[in-house]
């Protein structure tokens, strides 16, 4: 089994909608953890089967606007994003290309 190797600016994305979430209501900034680690476990038996935008494959939430972009390697199933999908389109395209750099 590959594991998981989650970028910092992947860790960030998380925080910021945790933080987002959170100031919406009371604990739905948890509530938004809990899924996305629930997303992270499950990519870890589905991971490349999911189609490719930028580049990059792209598992979508199922609760949240949200997908986890990401590659795999021999090894590991590299975390490059984790991104609102209400984002203007080009602001993806932009995150992701800065993050290979």
């Amino acid at each position: 089994m590959k594991h998981l190797h989650i970028l910092s600016e992947a860790a960030d994305d998380l925080e910021k909608a945790r933080d987002f979430y959170e100031s919406q209501e009371e604990g739905a900034g948890n509530y938004f953890v809990e899924s996305a680690f629930s997303e992270l476990n499950e990519l870890m038996e589905t991971a490349g089967m999911h189609p490719l935008f930028f580049g990059y494959h792209r598992k979508l939430f199922k609760k949240f606007p949200f997908a986890i972009y990401y590659r795999t390697n021999t090894d590991f199933i590299d975390i490059y994003a984790i991104l609102d999908l209400r984002s203007r389109p080009g602001f993806l395209d932009d995150v992701l290309e800065e993050r290979v750099k």
